[in-house]
């Protein structure tokens, strides 16, 4: 999904947008010789993104005094988390991005979490008593609930979550585990892990660049069951 371009130089703007979870956020950045500096943040309710979003992308350039096009890169946290806020946002950058070809970088939010928190693995609710898991240094992400837990080999001294639905599956699934809690991962947080893609020019295919979501959405399995259903009768 990777396309090889120019990396970012010190001084470049970057957008930030992260729409996957209950609540998301915005945030305008810049890249200095040893970290990012945030401009500006804006959080977002969510289930009100589609409405919200462009907005708020909008109100931050205007207090930046400057125009999308101006943007050195972006950085799309494109998933896992609800399948309507990781569409919503992705189709928000691609729109932002393609008019004048601005460099996309896609990050994952668990890796976001997990760098947040110092650790190597991750785990954020999917509902239905599940997570959506980063399995250690192998940065695999899955599904898991129930007996999912038993055929992963390694298991985790420590994890990060950042929701209590999370912290309840992992301490159920392993008792031993300990979970680390931090604040739910921004905008802003996406920007300071993806400065190195950004320096290195990792950036995604547009073409390609596709949400992260692990899970199919409700009316890909319900609409599969119903067809089933009608089948049999």
């Amino acid at each position: 999904m990777s396309a090889s371009k120019a990396g970012l130089r010190e001084g470049a703007v970057v957008l930030g947008v992260d729409t996957c979870g209950p609540s998301g956020s915005v945030a305008l950045g810049r890249l200095t010789g040893d970290g990012v500096e945030l401009l500006e943040q804006i959080e977002l309710a969510g289930r009100s993104y589609s409405a919200t979003l462009v907005t708020a992308v909008g109100e931050l350039l205007k207090r930046a005094e400057m125009k999308a096009a101006r943007l050195n890169a972006i950085v799309a946290v494109h998933g896992p988390g609800s399948f309507t806020g990781v569409r919503v946002g992705l189709s928000a950058v691609k729109g932002l991005a393609e008019p004048g070809q601005i460099p996309v970088a896609a990050v994952s939010r668990l890796e976001v979490l997990a760098w947040k928190a110092g650790v190597s693995w991750a785990a954020l609710d999917a509902h239905r008593h599940e997570v959506f898991l980063r399995v250690g240094e192998k940065a695999r992400e899955v599904l898991a609930g129930g007996a999912d837990f038993s055929a992963i080999d390694v298991k985790p001294g420590e994890i990060a979550v950042c929701d209590d639905a999370a912290a309840s599956v992992m301490r159920e699934a392993w008792p031993g585990v300990e979970v680390r809690r931090v604040e739910a991962p921004s905008a802003g947080d996406a920007l300071s892990l993806a400065r190195g893609k950004l320096l290195a020019g990792e950036f995604a295919d547009l073409a390609l660049l596709d949400g992260n979501y692990l899970r199919r959405s409700d009316a890909e399995i319900f609409g599969e069951a119903a067809t089933a259903g009608s089948r049999r009768t």
